[in-house]
């Protein structure tokens, strides 16, 4: 604990003088190998874990906060068919959520769940497939007015995986769906817990990522600049507990948080027109 407190200070005081982006904090530059990252976990110390985007390596990827990779993982048994985020349980099994859907057509929906990557040994590492589908999908794809069936968006909590849905109806409406699956292999029918209306800006109110702190009592969505922050929740449906809208007011393509510690959120952006790809800090109250 120590150790991490120490190096949050170190951070925030070298970024002190860094350009601000928005209400974020620039902490590095990451490599070009990431220029579509679109999931990230801390789990110890001063390095976080990577996905890329559909399309791309099937490979995890740690990388420090001066932004060199320090190690990859090739994932055995699974396909980057549209990988869009990490999240990770009590015992340091990581999950990938493989369920970008832009066009609500995939059957093939999947999480991939494998161990513990900081103590793998190699450049391998096994999945296991968590195979689901959605239970009020019945066309593929479905009409436009009809709610869609894109994720972007994964957490864990108390033996289950969380998916929010990405709203691409037409005309936007601003709905994100909850649903929840066991965090165990198999092929599991979801289940629906709830919705809520994020905002009515199509540019900004997408549901990009998520993340809980490890105590489990704060969960945070990312938009394309906003947070969503949700506290004082007890059953499955957080959005009834206590909501906060947070504006970034930041501009680039937002795509992955994670807790770094109970107060403070790290942030990466896709590269889109020589901006983004870079990794940020932003402190909760």
């Amino acid at each position: 604990m120590m150790k991490k407190s120490l190096f949050l200070v170190f951070i925030l005081t070298v970024c002190a003088s860094c350009t601000n982006y928005g209400q974020l904090t620039f902490v590095t530059k990451l490599p070009k190998k990431l220029d579509e990252n679109s999931g990230i976990i801390h789990m110890k110390d001063s390095t976080v874990w990577f996905i890329q985007d559909g399309g791309n390596s099937d490979k995890l990827y740690q990388v420090d906060f001066e932004g060199d990779i320090r190690n990859e993982l090739e994932v055995k048994n699974a396909k980057n068919t549209d990988w869009e985020d990490l999240t990770k349980d009590d015992e340091g099994n990581v999950y990938i959520g493989d369920f970008g859907n832009n066009d609500s057509d995939r059957k093939n929906l999947v999480v991939y769940k494998v161990p513990n990557p900081e103590i793998e040994k190699g450049d391998k590492i096994d999945a296991k497939k968590i195979r689901f589908r959605y239970p009020d999908q019945k066309k593929f794809p479905p009409k436009a007015k009809k709610p869609q069936f894109d994720a972007e968006a994964l957490f864990y909590r108390k033996g289950f995986l969380y998916i929010i849905t990405k709203n691409r109806s037409s005309p936007f409406t601003g709905m994100a769906r909850i649903y929840k699956i066991p965090a165990h292999k198999g092929n599991h029918k979801a289940e629906f817990v709830g919705a809520f209306k994020t905002c009515d800006s199509e540019a900004q109110c997408r549901v990009t990522a998520a993340t809980i702190s490890d105590d489990g009592k704060t969960i945070v969505l990312l938009g394309s600049g906003k947070l969503w922050v949700f506290t004082d929740f007890t059953g499955d449906d957080f959005s009834k507990g206590t909501l906060k809208t947070i504006d970034l007011k930041a501009t680039s393509q937002l795509e992955a948080i994670c807790f770094l510690n109970e107060n403070t959120l790290l942030i990466s952006d896709e590269e889109r027109s020589k901006t983004g790809r870079n990794l940020y800090s932003y402190p909760l109250d």
